[in-house]
Order: structure tokens, then sequence, then C-alpha cells
């Protein structure tokens, strides 16, 4: 059975998540199935008759909600190998989020609040991620605070994570419910977006399980 990302309940979570970064906020396919053969027969190769028409078992197609990349950041992504969109296309979230270069402290903070197994697990989720200059707006003692307190952490970082895959086109006049339970806005067009005030500097980065959208702030979570 796979394992799908669940809210919590968020009251208690909110207020000390509020509590401990407002501070920090002011200043910035499936596989084809084939049936085994009955006992003791024989598979003759042989072509099927003409008036027979045959049926070709095939993989059914992959939905993908959409193809390239969008933002005005997405040539700092590299364009081969660890971290590339191709390269990423095949990794699982948790995993993905530890490839790209400019998330290694998003990847630290999923590693502090044991979420990469979760996020590798969840199933067709959208992960607003902040990049490391998003982390930096934030004072380090705030930051090592909220690193530290799990429970915080943990919210927190579920605020920016969305139970679906979202395209660019979703994101246009978007309003959607966070895993954490907040509520988070998206707008814009063409090669701008935004995700409540953070800009989208890429997005729309696919991995195995999880569109991802690299953003320029951490979001602060709404009620």
């Amino acid at each position: 059975m796979k394992y799908r990302l669940l809210a919590l309940p968020i009251a208690a979570a909110t207020l000390s998540i509020s509590a401990t970064y407002a501070a920090a906020t002011t200043g910035g396919g499936t596989g084809t199935s084939y049936a085994p053969a009955a006992a003791g027969a024989r598979v003759q190769p042989t072509e099927s008759p003409t008036d027979s028409p045959t049926t070709t078992p095939t993989e059914s197609p992959t939905t993908s909600p959409g193809v390239a990349p969008v933002g005005p950041g997405c040539g700092s992504l590299p364009q081969s190998g660890p971290g590339s969109p191709a390269d990423l296309a095949g990794q699982p979230a948790g995993t993905a989020l530890s490839q790209v270069p400019e998330l290694s402290t998003l990847a630290r903070a999923v590693e502090k609040a044991d979420l990469k197994d979760t996020l590798d697990s969840a199933e067709d989720i959208t992960v607003f991620a902040p990049v490391d200059k998003a982390f930096d707006k934030i004072p380090k003692e705030t930051l090592d605070r909220v690193l530290a307190e799990r429970q915080v952490l943990d919210q927190l970082l579920k605020y920016h994570i969305v139970q679906k895959r979202l395209s660019p086109s979703d994101l246009a006049n978007g309003n959607f419910t966070s895993v954490q339970g907040g509520k988070i806005t998206t707008s814009g067009s063409g090669q701008d977006f935004k995700v409540n005030d953070a800009k989208v500097l890429c997005g729309n980065i696919q991995t195995k399980n999880a569109t991802v959208y690299l953003i320029d702030a951490v979001l602060k979570p709404r009620g």
C-alpha cells in the first residue's frame, strides 16, 4: 500500500511556529500485467490468423502535469548529472531535494525532521522548496532554534507540501491546503509565479513522485 502524507492537527503547532518563526519573516507509470499460461499449454511461435486480431500489452501512459521547468532561475540548475532535471526525474522527492545544490539547507532540515523517507514514499505531491538564500534571510539564532525544535520544524516543512501534483497552470490563480493544514495561495503566468509572498525561481521540476518549485523565501504558515 502506498504511503500518503497526512495532515496533522494544526492549532497548537501553528501557534508554536508563529511564536518561534515570526521574527524570521519580517526580512523578508504503471507496469503491464501478464496472465500465466494454463498448465501444459504450449506457446507456438506462429503468427495470429489475419481474421483474428491480436492485442499487444502496452504500458499505461505516465501522467505528468507538465514537461519543462519554468521560471527565471532555471538556468542555475545543472544541465546534466546530479541535480539536473533529467537526473531528478528518476529520484523520489526526499532524495531529489538532497541532489540540488541550492537546497542544501532544506535537505538538512528534512533530515533533522526525519521526513526524508516520508517524502520518498509519498504519492503525488508538490513541494515548494526554499533555496539556501531564502534561509539566509532568517537570523541565524532564529533558524538554529527552529531547526532544533522538531515539532515546529516538522509542521513548518509540511506547510511547504501539497498532496497533489501542481502544474504551472494550477498556480495561475490557486488556493490550496498544505499537508500541515494551512492555506497557500498562488498566482502568476508564463515564467513568473508567486507562492504566498515568495517568488518561484524555477518550478515544474519533476521527480519520481513529486513536482518541485524552488522559491526565494521560507513560507510562513497561514490559517
